[in-house]
């Protein structure tokens, strides 16, 4: 007789209930993704000296055009709110106060990976897709390269690229803005 393990599934409500209720705090460094709450890699030096690299370019290139959110909670679905190292949205007088951004609100989220290469490509990435996130890029700094996914699907990216030292590339929502790979991971 083959044993079934049950999963209890959260919805984003169900998930901040337990925050509001202490159940979990800042401490835990955790997100929800189509239903399971996951707790996040601790974040080493490169990957903070990346996060802080990008924030600064995005920043500086599109302070006008996008607000660049870092580290903080995107609301994708009713079991999906996950903290990509960084997004960029679109502009908001409140600043997304009365509620996460939405994947309609979405140009472009960054996974910064040194040691979750493969949960970010295999689980976060494809979940992007499926909520219809138009880009996502994986800055891979084990590999030293920065991974494009473009044209999203419920069967993921339909597009995917990979750039390298010595190349350039842009937002798709800004292509008049080009970054250097270099810029990005050095």
């Amino acid at each position: 007789m083959a044993v079934q393990i049950l999963r209890k599934k959260f919805t984003v409500s169900q998930y901040h209930q337990m925050i509001e209720a202490g159940i979990l705090s800042d401490r835990d460094h955790v997100e929800l993704i189509k239903g399971e709450i996951i707790e996040m890699s601790p974040v080493g030096r490169r990957h903070a000296a990346c996060v802080d690299r990008l924030t600064e370019l995005f920043v500086l290139r599109l302070t006008a055009k996008a607000i660049v959110r870092t580290q903080n909670p995107i609301r994708l679905s009713d079991d999906s709110e996950p903290q990509p190292d960084l997004a960029l949205l679109r502009r908001r007088d409140d600043f997304y106060e009365m509620g996460h951004p939405k994947p309609e609100d979405i140009f472009l989220v960054i996974e910064v990976s040194d040691t979750t290469a493969e949960f970010d490509r295999e689980i976060k990435i494809p979940t992007y897709a499926e909520e219809g996130i138009t880009e996502a890029w994986l800055i891979n700094l084990n590999a030293q390269l920065v991974e494009v996914f473009q044209q999203p699907t419920s069967d993921g990216y339909q597009r995917v690229q990979q750039f390298q030292y010595g190349q350039t590339l842009a937002v798709s929502a800004f292509p008049d803005i080009q970054f250097n790979v270099a810029q990005l991971l050095s």
